[in-house]
């Protein structure tokens, strides 16, 4: 067996285990529309973050409070914004650092692209299914009775698409994603590994002592550019669908309940749990872990904090934090006043033991009887 050299995970990121990739930084900044300040000959091999990058790469300040960092950093040279210079190394300043860096650091990395597989010979595929023009389908791939794959899409290895299911054009499904029947997907779309869409939704009657499961008749309908993370659940509809809206990005283990419709343009951060018939208006965003009650309504651009309980309706541009969720300001005084509870109950008993010393003195007082 052939033994390679040593590469660490940085060279590998970058390339450089099959050579070793240089550009002037005056080539960089021309890249990100930067302004050059030092020498533009400075050849830059690679892009890393302050506390990672080497002598040979460039890497970004987002602002003055990393500014030790960038002093203390290997880095070569530093991408900053218009308003910063870092004291001692060249730099390319850059309307948008996020930006400019993500554009550097992908060219460092240039994407791996796949060869076209068309359509695995160990793939399953119902001979009712119809499958569009430039569609891939990976080793161990399941497609069901009527379903309908759209142009360009990738179904890497391990899917399962049930039975009439319907897919757009460059829909993207990573390894072990389950679609269940009916499930309709968007253009656009891409479905992390381990995704489940469309299973039955949590729904029992009680019949003669025993739960019995409700009818679960719907599908799940994924509007366009939708993104969804790993291992997060979306339940169908009891009747009819539930409905994710165009542009919303969903996060790792998140779950959306039966009959839920969420609105265009949301974000759900990872480990957010939905109950059934919730629905969400549009740029509504939902932070880590927070918990909706069934049947609640958010409204449009509504902020939820971490961990927020939500158990009631929230208005549009709503900004909720807390168990039960409570307008953020309302949130701030209470955790103010519960803050200073050790406080006050220390001045309370100060204030008892004077209120009992007071009476200790009027009881213990000779009294003068009235002329």
């Amino acid at each position: 067996m052939r033994r390679g050299r040593n590469c660490s995970l940085s060279d590998l990121l970058a390339g450089k285990e099959s050579g070793k990739m240089e550009t002037t930084l005056q080539e960089l900044a021309t890249l990100v529309d930067g302004q050059l300040h030092g020498d533009g000959s400075l050849q830059i091999s690679g892009a890393a973050t302050l506390a990672n990058a080497r002598s040979a790469e460039i890497s970004l300040m987002d602002g003055e409070k990393f500014l030790q960092a960038c002093n203390e950093s290997a880095a070569a040279a530093i991408i900053v914004s218009a308003n910063l210079r870092p004291d001692d190394k060249p730099c390319i300043q850059v309307d948008d650092v996020q930006a400019a860096f993500a554009k550097v650091v992908s060219h460092f990395r240039k994407p791996r692209t796949l060869d076209p597989v068309g359509i695995s010979p160990s793939a399953h595929v119902s001979p009712t299914a119809q499958i569009g023009p430039e569609v891939d389908i990976h080793p161990g791939v399941t497609v069901g009775a009527d379903v309908e794959i759209g142009r360009g899409s990738r179904i890497y290895p391990g899917v399962h698409i049930m039975a009439g299911s319907k897919l757009a054009e460059n829909v993207t499904l990573f390894p072990n994603v389950v679609l269940y029947e009916n499930t309709v997907v968007g253009p656009r779309v891409v479905i992390h590994a381990g995704a489940v869409i469309g299973a039955y939704g949590f729904g029992y009657e009680m019949v003669e002592g025993c739960h019995q499961l409700s009818p679960q008749l719907g599908f799940v309908e994924i509007e366009a550019d939708v993104d969804i993370g790993a291992c997060t659940t979306i339940d169908r509809g009891t009747y009819d669908a539930t409905i994710i809206g165009a542009g919303t990005k969903i996060d790792n283990q998140v779950m959306i309940a039966h009959n839920c419709r969420i609105g265009r343009h949301n974000i759900l951060c990872s480990q957010v749990g939905i109950a059934g018939t919730v629905t969400t208006g549009d740029y509504s965003v939902f932070a880590g872990q927070v918990g909706v009650k069934d049947h609640v309504n958010i409204g449009h651009q509504c902020m939820l904090g971490a961990k927020a309980g939500v158990m009631a309706d929230i208005p549009d541009q709503g900004v909720y934090v807390g168990i039960p969720a409570t307008p953020i300001r309302k949130q701030t005084g209470m955790m103010a006043a519960l803050m200073r509870l050790p406080e006050m109950r220390k001045a309370l008993r100060r204030l008892e033991k004077t209120v009992a010393s007071m009476k200790a003195q009027e009881s213990t007082a000779p009294r003068q009887d009235a002329a």
